[in-house]
């Protein structure tokens, strides 16, 4: 490997140390100072935004509407849609923002506050661990004429699931999706592909580690041991996926039978048309909105099998253990009695990633990432939506949160016996996972936890990890925790990886269900998937 890589990954170390070193510094005394002075400091920069016990259930219309835009809208309005989804998404984050700063029981500070949380706490990580990822991933080219195959596919749907847990979803989407799509360039039907990829790779491959999927993690930080889901997870998901990867062996068999050319030609180029021209606007990412679409780029034919750009790995490596490590770091940086104290965390956290992007882009060959039909539009298409759906869910996740005080108290009430008052499991499971289809599934996953804690979760977090971790309390987080990290997969929003495997398909040409259209294979394939499980895990 050259001098210069290895120098350039060295310099993102110390980069990385040289931002962390002053944060661990300034939260050293924290950490040794008393309980008291500890809890002083907190009371000052406390601030609980809106009450989310008020919030009328109508204020949750601009989040429907955007979601029936992202649904609606590629279908009727095509044209309109590639050119200004991201204004579609910017008007509904402002007709969210109205309705809560005009709304007469709120305090302009509390709505400032909430949305300033959702976009610096959520928005921006959720943003930058996406751009790193897909940065750093896109750097990885598999050489070779890899042939699609039902055997192969399916074989890679395994290896991706394996990743999954170790590297996160997003991490193993990221890392999968292309030589996936190469494999099968020669093919015309190829949706199904994607529609398991996401199924497998994007979501059920997340749940043997907190690495995996957000709502193990944020239960790792609350106190739940990192091996607590591969001993209670692991029956649940191999039987979950070993049913998926028989189904998808035998529809792409189908698939491939219906094919007017059954085995690849030997010339067949190992990288699939990516129809994209710039606009005025942005990029035409539909094959069918354009009438000639320039060919993309064609890896040599019989390429000798490889990996270029193995350095990303090592840059993977250390992304894993940004994140692992900044979780040790207490303390918060509070800019203004107005603002959300930023954890240190994420500070550390965040400014590695990036630094590690800008070192993935350096140290990989440009040529590499052309052949690997690396662009920018997939992740510039992620940030613009989901920035309007964070906006627009507050409302939503603000009711949930409010337990038995909110809106939807019959929700949360509903996950318990009303006679014993024990724990439904099959219910928590079914709820947590259809909120987790279309919110967020960290907080979604928080809020059940919490409700399974009860009193428990008004003590610190390890004691009611605990609680949840005793033998009674088992099945129950094992029922939220795979109704989170399983039903991701419900909708191409569900999961933060969803929406960008779907963007980097239909960039390289493959036409993707609608937004319905999705949930009709999601329906028809994943829910009797999770009624079996729930009759031979959760009842």
């Amino acid at each position: 490997m050259k001098m210069r890589t290895w120098s350039l990954v060295a310099l993102a170390l110390g980069l990385i140390v040289a931002f962390a070193c002053p944060l661990l510094a300034s939260a050293a005394p924290a950490a040794g100072a008393d309980a008291a002075k500890a809890a002083a400091d907190h009371a000052a920069h406390a601030h609980h935004g809106v009450d989310g016990s008020i919030i009328p259930l109508w204020m949750v219309i601009p989040f429907l509407g955007i979601l029936l835009s992202i649904a609606v809208m590629p279908l009727v309005i095509p044209h309109f849609w590639h050119h200004h989804f991201g204004k579609v998404s910017a008007f509904w984050a402002v007709v969210g923002a109205a309705l809560m700063f005009f709304f007469p029981d709120f305090k302009s500070s509390d709505v400032f506050y909430e949305l300033a949380h959702v976009m610096l706490l959520d928005y921006v990580p959720f943003v930058i661990l996406l751009l790193g990822l897909f940065t750093i991933a896109g750097g990885i080219r598999i050489k070779g004429t890899l042939r699609g195959s039902p055997k192969l596919n399916t074989f890679m749907l395994i290896i991706g699931w394996f990743l999954a847990s170790f590297m996160g979803t997003t991490g193993a989407s990221m890392l999968m999706i292309r030589p996936m799509i190469q494999a099968n360039a020669w093919r015309e039907r190829k949706a199904h592909l994607i529609i398991f990829f996401i199924f497998l790779v994007s979501n059920m491959g997340g749940a043997l580690t907190p690495l995996g999927d957000p709502p193990l993690f944020l239960g790792f930080l609350r106190g739940v041991d990192f091996t607590w889901p591969l001993e209670h997870l692991h029956k649940e998901a191999l039987v979950g996926t070993g049913i998926l990867l028989v189904l998808f062996f035998i529809l792409d068999t189908i698939m491939l039978s219906k094919e007017k050319t059954k085995t690849p030609p030997a010339d067949a180029p190992v990288q699939p048309v990516t129809a994209t021209i710039k606009t005025r606007h942005t990029k035409v990412l539909s094959k069918d909105a354009i009438a000639a679409p320039a060919p993309s780029p064609v890896a040599p034919a019989n390429e000798k099998f490889g990996i270029e750009g193995g350095i990303n790995f090592v840059l993977l490596a250390l992304l894993i253990g940004a994140i692992l490590g900044s979780v040790q770091v207490k303390g918060d940086l509070h800019l203004s009695d107005g603002l959300p104290g930023i954890p240190y965390t994420n500070l550390i956290r965040d400014a590695a990633i990036l630094v590690l992007a800008i070192v993935s882009l350096k140290v990989t060959s440009k040529e590499s990432r052309r052949l690997n039909g690396f662009t920018w539009a997939p992740i510039q298409e992620v940030a613009k939506l989901f920035a309007g759906i964070f906006i627009c869910m507050v409302p939503a996740l603000k009711i949930l949160g409010a337990g038995t005080h909110g809106q939807l108290a019959d929700v949360i009430q509903a996950v318990s016996d009303p006679v014993t008052g024990d724990p439904v499991n099959w219910r928590y499971f079914w709820l947590t996972g259809a909120l987790s289809s279309f919110l967020d599934n960290a907080p979604t996953y928080l809020v059940f936890f919490n409700t399974a804690a009860g009193e428990h979760a008004l003590l610190p977090a390890p004691a009611a990890a605990q609680f949840m971790m005793g033998e009674k309390m088992v099945p129950t987080l094992a029922a939220i925790s795979c109704g989170a990290v399983f039903m991701g997969a419900n909708t191409y929003i569900g999961n933060a990886p969803n929406f960008m495997v779907k963007a980097i398909a239909e960039e390289s040409g493959i036409k993707m269900p609608s937004f319905f259209g999705y949930m009709a294979w999601s329906v028809l394939i994943l829910i009797p998937v999770f009624i079996l499980l729930t009759f031979l895990f959760f009842v």
